[in-house]
């Protein structure tokens, strides 16, 4: 097959880079390599099962036409100081321009007007001044919610788009490699299998953009076409369930508590992020059966829980290099402990020393939204470090939310975010590589939905614009 461009994962970064070429009127050949299912294809087992089913070959969840983040929660976050580290490589006002534009994209599929954290209330103030006296930072960011299901809805709209207007999305596809001239350094586009037969996709721009769900393999990529990076960080942390009373507050008045500290005494970054508040804790399912949690929020089915997650930063330095199977032992170890399921405990019996038993979860006001989750000790799994400063940050926060440190709230592990090794680009999102491009969460550039939006978005202007002075 001969294309233009061909595009490698059709998450948010992917889709919104065949958009703007079609916005721009490009007629260039666009075709989207993806190794799930379109979105109207996609189903969890779960939601009759109650039970995750392992499915096979991929997640429902973590892969097909939208990718993972947008079938969870489906947030957008509308500030340049939430999503990774794209502003720095474009500049500030360059990324609120861009994301104001891509805003505007989802507006026009359907995405709901109502943007929530944008009221400077006396509510706000008042949570800002208990989060200083706690040593942690409030970020405003405001914050438009689309809901799972409505994203589902609304990524649909996307998928026929593109598909009306030409281009070619080859779902169940697996890309396997990438063809290569060695002799000049130039990508000539990549090698796929479905279904067991391989096929050559010869395109004169390729674009990876597999998100977090890609991340280790790009990583051996990066690896065996010497394709230039530096390593990247993981989160490695739980997701926190609390009585949506206990949220009540900032639930209101920000929606998302974006809430960033440096709790002693490691001093590592520690940040919350993927607030649902009325939401369902989840589980998703990697490669090699890793079972990490997540959060959904719906726009119309809520909980009495609210739950986010609690992240602690890890930066590795020489000679170590592999930050992505570090996590992944973290997640295994973790998963082990559970039987291959997700496991919870009670914030007190961490503090306690003692392991939580199923029959002490059904007694208290907090029943867990995540019905098959094991009851145990996370603290046998995770990380000392990481531990610790879990334990700090959620006793910083209890300042901020009274409550939140509770006996009885609940950890779930392990919430892990694996991002690339950092992809070195110039300013035409090009690697080393000519004619070779990273984008989204697996440039190690962005984090989430929206600035991954974005990345694809600007490669579309990019690519159009190249594509223009040549003609």
């Amino acid at each position: 097959m001969n294309c233009d461009v061909v595009i490698v994962g059709a998450g948010p970064s992917g889709i919104f880079t065949a958009l703007e070429l079609l916005r721009c009127s490009s007629k260039k050949k666009i075709v989207i390599v993806e190794k799930g299912k379109a979105i109207e294809k996609r189903h969890c087992p779960k939601t009759k099962t109650k039970q995750c089913l392992g499915c096979k070959p991929n997640c429902h969840i973590t892969t097909g036409f939208s990718g993972a983040g947008a079938f969870s929660d489906g947030k957008l976050s509308l500030s340049y100081e939430v999503g990774g580290d794209l502003p720095s490589l474009i500049g500030e006002m360059k990324a609120q321009e861009l994301i104001n534009y891509t805003d505007g994209i989802y507006l026009e599929f359907g995405a709901d007007s109502h943007v929530e954290g944008i009221n400077a209330s006396d509510e706000v103030k008042e949570i800002r001044k208990r989060a200083i006296q706690a040593g942690l930072k409030l970020v405003d960011c405001p914050i438009r919610h689309l809901g799972t299901e409505k994203a589902q809805e609304l990524y649909y709209a996307i998928e026929q788009h593109l598909l009306e207007n030409g281009v070619e999305i080859l779902f169940d596809t697996e890309c396997e490699s990438l063809i290569l001239d060695k002799e000049n350094g130039v990508c000539g586009g990549v090698i796929t299998s479905a279904k067991g037969n391989a096929q050559e996709i010869h395109a004169e721009k390729t674009i990876i953009a597999t998100g977090r769900r890609g991340a280790d393999w790009l990583e051996k990529l990066c690896a065996e076409f010497n394709i230039a990076h530096q390593p990247g960080t993981v989160d490695i942390g739980v997701r926190v369930e609390v009585r949506n009373e206990v949220m009540e507050t900032v639930n209101k008045a920000l929606y998302e508590s974006k809430l960033i500290g440096y709790p002693r005494p490691f001093k590592n970054k520690v940040r919350t992020f993927c607030q649902n508040p009325g939401g369902f804790v989840s589980q998703e399912n990697y490669d090699n059966d890793l079972a990490v949690v997540n959060g959904h929020s719906y726009k119309e089915l809520k909980s009495d829980n609210t739950n986010l997650a609690i992240l602690c930063s890890h930066n590795f330095s020489t000679p170590f290099n592999q930050p992505i199977e570090y996590a992944q032992k973290v997640g295994e170890l973790t998963n082990m402990l559970a039987n291959g399921h997700i496991l919870v405990q009670r914030f007190g019996d961490i503090l306690d020393g003692k392991r939580t038993w199923p029959k002490e979860l059904m007694q208290a006001n907090l029943k867990p939204s995540l019905p098959d989750a094991v009851a145990g000790d996370i603290t046998a799994a995770m990380p000392y470090r990481a531990m610790t400063n879990i334990i700090n940050f959620i006793q910083a926060m209890d300042h901020v939310v009274p409550g939140f440190a509770s006996y009885e709230t609940l950890l779930y592990s392990p919430e892990l975010k694996f991002y690339s090794n950092r992809i070195k680009m110039d300013e035409n999102l090009e690697t080393n590589v000519k004619g070779l491009h990273c984008l989204g969460d697996s440039s190690g550039w962005t984090r989430g939905l929206m600035m991954a939006s974005v990345m694809g978005v600007l490669m579309g202007r990019i690519l159009s614009s190249q594509w223009e002075s040549c003609s």
